[in-house]
């Protein structure tokens, strides 16, 4: 190699190390000049991060009144791996407690120190801001225990606290389920509060103090220039009509069931009751009341209008009639007998409540015949167009299904149950194919057997009906700046029976309630000038009395409320479901109660059937 390329070897050599040192100081003029967070990063034995809780959003009705808001919270939070020796008196003086609680919580620390871990734990709920702000002065004392500031829930109006929900710490399961929440943190547990957690709950942040030898706050690190703030959770109006909520919970006070209220024209939940229900002033502190609540025979955190699952009884009627008229099997003006009931077998009857006979179809709907809605099953399953009673079954059921029955209708509202419509394969398993007949499941006919319905379906049915064959899928949240709602809710879900049958159904309904003195079984609902269409309902019970149902809608033409009120234990569905809806709409369509019901309101107000 000759001196000439040596020489411009060791050129390249020196220009490649001059660009190596020269990229070695700008990254380190960067890190230790511009870029303040490896200074930070590395000083963070002599700081000190404080979480900065971020406000849940809050909850509107529909006409923009707060259903639910915050308040400060104080809370005392522990990591027992970073506590050291303390005053047990000075702590328990401070925070308000006795020191024998100080004692029993580290006890219960050391008991659970492989289970907890480096994690920090809720040491006490809820301080006194008087006490909260003496620890915040002594903080640097007692190592491993540290304040936050949080919001609790507070309720303006004690309306819907079933379909509000809780608030609660998180536990190591739901942890397990939801990694981005941590020991300490709050989430919504039921309702809504659960439902729209991801929008409610906003995002957390911090702030940064500088701290002495001793763990000491000096100051905050350059001014708060650091600090990360905490994004507030976004607001929710929902479809609730919280007046109307409140007067439903009255109306259903001492009685077990629901009461539920549809807007037909949008799917809009105006009111939904589940009885007997939580007062608001315990969700705020759940933990206290949650024993009390646990014990109550009632279940009052059993949201009954999307999870329990009824026989539908005689409102049911309604679907049946309306798949025959579609079918071609029936015509309004078919009569069909009644002899105090149906007569499946020479021996063996369903039986029906005395009234004229024969009728036809207005007249069935009006005066809740069992007997006619008898022969309509039967001649829907015993069509000859089918090959088998199992093919005209597997029809009926299609029909029945796209009316929103056996299945969930996809409501935003947490843990609605599907309900349940017995298919064919269901009747072959238990009885065998080919050895069931229309007699041994004569009972569908008017709602019973092995019909299940949620409230909440069967107000859906109420909206079908006054929508003249559709439905929106029922919703509690409205759409608004913060929260855009899915397109599912604002699409038309038709039934499989022609818009044009539903005029002789809603004629029998409409006759129920207002032909007065002509065996209607929904009388007690009539309202002067409101034109409610509303049909009664009995459900057999085999746990005591029957259960009371019934469902209406008014006015008759442009309906503006459905109403589904199922009423646990009580008997006749005229006597309390009837005159509970009826009352409900009466609320919300006139503002008031009519003087000449005054007496029919107080009887339902001021009876109780809960012991």
């Amino acid at each position: 190699m000759d001196r000439s390329t040596k020489i411009e070897r060791y050129r390249k050599l020196l220009a490649g190390l001059g660009i190596f040192v020269a990229i070695l100081v700008g990254k380190l003029f960067y890190i230790q000049i511009i870029n303040d967070k490896y200074k930070i990063s590395a000083a963070n034995n002599s700081m000190y991060y404080e979480t900065v809780n971020a406000p849940r959003g809050i909850i509107y009705d529909r006409n923009g009144k707060i259903m639910v808001e915050n308040r400060s919270s104080y809370d005392i939070l522990c990591t027992p791996r970073e506590t050291r020796a303390f005053d047990t008196l000075e702590l328990a003086r401070i925070l308000g407690i006795t020191p024998e609680f100080v004692r029993n919580k580290m006890q219960e620390y050391r008991q659970y120190r492989t289970r907890i871990g480096f994690q920090s734990v809720t040491f006490l709920r809820q301080v006194e801001m008087e006490n909260y702000v003496q620890f915040a002065e002594l903080e640097y004392r007692f190592p491993g225990f540290k304040g936050v500031v949080r919001t609790t829930r507070t309720y303006p109006l004690n309306a819907g606290g079933n379909l509000l929900g809780y608030v609660s710490e998180v536990d190591a399961d739901y942890i397990d389920r939801h990694p981005d929440y941590k020991p300490g943190d709050y989430a919504g547990k039921t309702g809504l509060e659960a439902a729209k957690e991801d929008l409610l709950r906003g995002t957390k942040g911090y702030k940064i103090y500088v701290r002495n030898s001793r763990g000491r706050i000096l100051s905050s690190f350059r001014d708060g220039e650091f600090d990360k703030n905490a994004i507030p959770g976004k607001d929710i109006t929902t479809t609730i009509d919280s007046d109307l909520q409140l007067y439903g919970q009255a109306l259903m006070k001492g009685k077990v069931g629901s009461l539920v209220a549809i807007e037909p024209s949008t799917g809009e939940i105006l009111a939904m009751v589940s009885s007997p229900g939580i007062d608001v002033e315990m969700l705020s502190d759940i933990g206290k009341y949650y024993p009390q609540i646990s014990k109550d025979k009632n279940r009052p955190m059993f949201n009954r209008t999307v999870m329990a699952s009824y026989p539908p009884g005689s409102v049911f009627k309604l679907v049946n009639g309306l798949i025959g008229l579609q079918e071609g099997v029936l015509e309004p003006y078919y009569t069909y007998p009644c002899y105090l009931g149906y007569y499946y077998s020479s021996t063996r009857k369903l039986g029906c409540h005395n009234h004229r006979s024969p009728l036809n179809l207005e007249e069935a709907i009006m005066m809740s015949c069992n007997a006619y809605f008898c022969f309509v099953l039967k001649n829907i399953l015993e069509n000859r167009k089918y090959p088998s009673l199992e093919k005209a079954f597997d029809r009926w059921r299609e029909y029945v299904l796209s009316f929103g029955f056996g299945q969930k209708l996809g409501s935003d509202f947490p843990g609605e149950l599907n309900g349940n419509i017995p298919s064919s394969d269901f009747y072959n398993k238990r009885y065998g194919r080919g050895r069931w007949r229309f007699p041994t499941i004569v009972s569908l006919s008017i709602g019973q057997g092995e019909i299940g319905a949620t409230p909440l379906q069967i107000a859906n049915l109420a909206a079908i009906v006054a929508n003249r064959g559709y439905y929106y899928i029922p919703h509690i949240i409205k759409a608004s700046e913060s929260v855009e709602l899915e397109s599912k809710y604002s699409e038309k879900n038709y039934t499989m029976v022609d818009t044009t049958l539903f005029d002789s159904t809603i004629s029998g309904m409409w006759r129920a309630v207002n032909d007065l003195g002509a065996g209607g079984t929904a009388n007690s609902a009539y309202v002067r000038g409101l034109d409610i269409c509303g049909k009664t309902g009995t459900a057999q019970n085999p746990h005591g009395k029957d259960n009371s149902v019934f469902l209406c809608f008014a006015p008759k033409d442009n309906p503006k409320i459905a109403v589904a009120a199922y009423v646990e234990n009580v008997g006749w569905g005229g006597t309390w479901a009837c005159p509970i809806a009826s009352l409900l709409v009466e609320k919300y369509l006139n503002g008031e109660i009519g003087e000449y019901r005054k007496s029919l309101e107080n009887r339902i107000l001021t009876t109780s059937f809960i012991q």
